[in-house]
């Protein structure tokens, strides 16, 4: 990779200073040690450097299950850590890359929370019509919220190509917001369900951008008013 592409990329963002939120993403680099979590770490610190009010969001892989790759990035700056975990554990071999198990991105989801600063969200997106049960999309939701998940996205899956899987299923908008309403109840701080939305949606992340900066704002008063206690 283009070792000034870091500077540069935060230096052209920079230009716009309107801007509240920012969403970053590549394809795979499985050809770099670290898939590219360096790269991406150094590209968040920029940002925050010369937009320090700027909201970052990485769409990353799973790092092939490096899982110093996932801190490091999760600890660069970084609002919002989005890794998409795309289907149900049973359809996972059938839809990703068989390197892309269902368990490592989990796991990287969970490292990644665990990893980071407090208030750092982490987000996956699930893609509907695939041929996946109700009850296996309940159960991976579970698992997401398990493993400490913030953020899920449904979309429809479309097929790319002739040469991609067939959508087995076009799923009905009353289906769609039952899965909202299920997510919402096991406790997901944000959930966005519907035909077209995909994982960068701009509603979402509006929204993000309203509940980081409120829980942001609570975290700091209730640390001014435990000094204030401290000092009285």
């Amino acid at each position: 990779p283009d070792p000034e592409e870091p500077f540069n990329t935060a230096a052209a963002i920079a230009q716009w200073p309107d801007l509240n939120y920012i969403v970053l993403t590549s394809v795979d680099r499985d050809d770099i040690a670290d898939g590219g979590s360096s790269h991406f770490a150094l590209t968040v610190s920029y940002l925050k450097q010369l937009q320090p009010h700027l909201l970052v969001e990485c769409l990353v892989s799973d790092f092939a299950g490096n899982l110093p790759a996932t801190a490091a990035l999760a600890n660069s700056g970084l609002d919002v850590y989005a890794h998409n975990i795309e289907t149900v554990a049973r359809l996972t071999p059938l839809v990703r890359d068989r390197r892309a198990t269902y368990t490592q991105s989990l796991a990287a989801l969970r490292h990644a929370k665990a990893a980071g600063p407090e208030g750092m969200y982490t987000k996956t997106s699930i893609m509907l019509g695939l041929g996946e049960t109700v009850e296996e999309v309940r159960e991976t939701l579970r698992d997401l919220r398990e493993n400490d998940v913030d953020v899920v996205t449904f979309g429809q899956y479309l097929r790319p190509t002739e040469h991609h899987l067939s959508v087995l299923e076009y799923v009905t908008p009353e289906a769609f917001a039952e899965y909202k309403s299920m997510a919402e109840g096991m406790g997901f701080k944000y959930v966005a369900s519907g035909p077209m939305v995909r994982s960068s949606y701009k509603a979402g992340e509006y929204f993000l951008e309203s509940k980081i900066k409120q829980e942001r704002k609570a975290r700091e008063q209730a640390k001014a008013a435990k000094e204030q206690e401290s000092q009285a």
